[in-house]
């Protein structure tokens, strides 16, 4: 067995399994539904040792982890009856746990809105979503914001009481509501996107993972129309253009090479090309964000001449940011 496949599918599907999961038995029941899933991939590990890959492991885990939550389900003992009793009104026919396509992705997009609560302090809804939405350990979360796996634990689970305590739907936003929610769910990834980018709690100087995982998120959003608003292309584009002098801004020993020191060859100018896309997309309605503002300043900072026109922008953006942070 090829010794990487775990933890790469464990990365990918992780997240997709639990989503399903967490929507299909309720936010009550989060830890039931880690659970199902660590075993599925516990199981996989043990059987794949012995007997190699089956032909098609995405569709293995799914298989186990379907037949793993019909058999949870159905241990009415283990959860006091509480959990058959509930799923038993909405499965009249039979627990069957939906792993189509679109459910997959659906239920990653209605987990996003469902942890991005404003009554959950934003560290611990970035907690959540490298732990829920991006398949993330203890240990990576906690080395992320440099602090212990205890900490970690403590503030996902008030997080999560919080979940519970508000009975949070994993359902798409009302209508009246999108706007509001959408606007929590785009801080969240921005900030996550710059605990990677600054790298504030590790002794790396990027995380690229957090940033790409970041993207990631906000890439998905784009499949949810009601989202596609010229604030997430905005934001889009920051993280591309960010993203496109990854390369350049670390040497060799890992330290910060300043702006004016950067060898422009080394920029990704397919992400650029990417970041412009999604900036001119950002360009639509009467609405200026930070996300655009700073989308900008990164923009200008991808020109790769150095002339007065250029840093004329770049100071223009950053007063016209400062009055946005600092207006009443």
């Amino acid at each position: 067995m090829q010794p990487e496949i775990i933890p790469d599918l464990f990365r990918t599907e992780y997240r997709k399994l639990t989503a399903v999961l967490y929507k299909s038995i309720g936010l009550a029941y989060m830890e039931v539904a880690e659970d199902i899933v660590a075993d599925t991939f516990l199981k996989a590990t043990e059987i794949w040792g012995l007997k190699g890959l089956p032909d098609n492991p995405v569709a293995w885990l799914y298989t186990v982890a379907k037949n793993k939550a019909r058999d949870v389900i159905r241990r009415e003992a283990l959860f006091n009856g509480k959990i058959e009793t509930e799923l038993a009104r909405e499965h009249s026919g039979g627990y069957e746990l939906d792993l189509s396509e679109k459910n997959l992705l659906d239920s990653q997009l209605q987990m996003m809105f469902a942890i991005c609560q404003p009554e959950i302090p934003a560290e611990a809804q970035i907690g959540l979503a490298l732990r829920i939405l991006c398949g993330f350990g203890i240990d990576e979360i906690a080395s992320a914001f440099l602090t212990k796996k205890e900490t970690i634990n403590k503030r996902l689970f008030r997080a999560k009481e919080k979940l519970r305590e508000a009975k949070v739907q994993i359902a798409f936003p009302a209508e009246s509501e999108v706007k509001t929610r959408l606007q929590s769910v785009l801080r969240t990834l921005y900030l996550l996107f710059n605990e990677g980018y600054f790298s504030s709690g590790t002794n790396a100087v990027i995380r690229k993972d957090l940033c790409l995982e970041a993207m990631r998120l906000a890439y998905l959003l784009t499949a949810y129309p009601p989202a596609c608003v010229p604030s997430l292309y905005a934001l889009l584009a920051l993280m591309c253009f960010q993203s496109s002098r990854f390369e350049a801004r670390v040497n060799s020993s890992g330290d910060y090479v300043l702006y004016e020191e950067q060898d422009p060859a080394l920029w990704d100018e397919s992400l650029i090309q990417q970041g412009e896309y999604f900036m001119n997309r950002a360009a639509s309605g009467d609405y200026l964000s930070k996300y655009h503002l700073e989308a900008g300043i990164a923009y200008w900072h991808t020109r790769k001449q150095d002339s007065a026109e250029k840093w004329k922008q770049i100071l223009q953006l950053y007063n016209h940011l400062l009055v946005l942070e600092y207006s009443p």
